[in-house]
């Protein structure tokens, strides 16, 4: 498998940065965008640049552990974009960094995310759910019933991705109810560098998550006229762990209102282990209502 037809080496290429050799108040860096059928930049792949790039400003060891981000702009997958970290604060033990992407002079994506050096301390996490099967014991990946914008990234497959209890793009299966479960990772295994992998947890944490909302309506992403966009991404980062081995990505909605739903996620191993929690909020708006 070449890079030229490796899907997940086009990913990680996506992934790594070029310093722009820029020096203002703020580090500059540049990036290339996936093609994309909607015409609009992946959110959660403007998501992971972000990160990257503010990683680049610290040393290894100082990971990133919570982000909290605005999707500001439609972004133009065609156009390069750059990146800009403003060194916000650096302590003892955590730094702060802002990274703002930019396309045409204008934001298209605001970020702020806190880093820190590893260390003991007190210790829980909430087990991961009972009951659901493996990906194995599920129907085979179906591109065909995917949202458009997903299957575009999953056309040459660099990620696998099995919904539990079935995708929501023709149909919804019953019972209508605000949560779901989906099994994902790369097709192949990714380099060790553990800034890799916290990079590409944050590029699967924007895929799916906003389908709790519509699977609780019975709606499904093929309805005539319906509108969805992100409006906020957060994650933290609560363990390291390998994207390129199944994760379990269990998903809910506990509120939707006035043309906004709000979606969390909490991200396991496949042996229970919580690796992350994201939370988004979108813009969602059905014909007819």
């Amino acid at each position: 498998m070449t890079d030229a037809i490796d899907p997940v080496a086009s990913l990680l290429a996506v992934l790594d940065l070029r310093d722009a050799g820029a020096r203002t108040t703020e580090d500059i860096f540049t990036g290339m965008s996936q093609p994309m059928p909607s015409g609009r930049v992946y959110g959660g792949q403007v998501l992971a640049q972000s990160i990257v790039a503010a990683s680049r400003t610290l040393p290894p060891e100082r990971a990133v552990h919570s982000m909290h981000g605005y999707f500001l702009r439609p972004g133009d997958p065609a156009a390069g974009i750059t990146f800009s970290v403003d060194r916000i604060h650096d302590g003892r033990s955590f730094s702060t960094r802002r990274t703002q992407a930019f396309q045409s002079g204008v934001p298209i994506f605001s970020m702020i995310a806190s880093f820190q050096d590893d260390g003991p301390g007190l210790e829980h996490a909430e087990p991961m759910p009972e009951g659901i099967p493996q990906p194995e014991d599920l129907p085979p990946f179906d591109e065909g019933q995917l949202h458009p914008v997903s299957r575009n990234l999953f056309s040459e497959r660099p990620v696998d991705v099995v919904h539990v209890p079935s995708p929501v793009y023709s149909s919804v299966e019953e019972p209508h109810v605000p949560r779901q479960a989906v099994w994902m990772r790369t097709r192949r295994a990714l380099p060790d560098d553990p800034a890799v992998h916290r990079a590409a947890l944050a590029y699967l944490s924007d895929l799916t998550i906003q389908e709790t909302i519509l699977r609780g309506h019975g709606v499904p992403w093929s309805t005539p006229g319906l509108r969805v966009a992100s409006l906020d991404h957060a994650m933290w980062w609560h363990r390291p762990g390998r994207v390129d081995d199944w994760l379990l990505y269990v998903q809910e909605s506990p509120n939707a209102r006035g043309g906004r739903g709000l979606s969390t996620g909490r991200i396991y191993t496949r042996g229970g282990t919580l690796l992350a929690s994201v939370a988004q909020e979108i813009m969602v708006r059905v014909p007819g209502e």
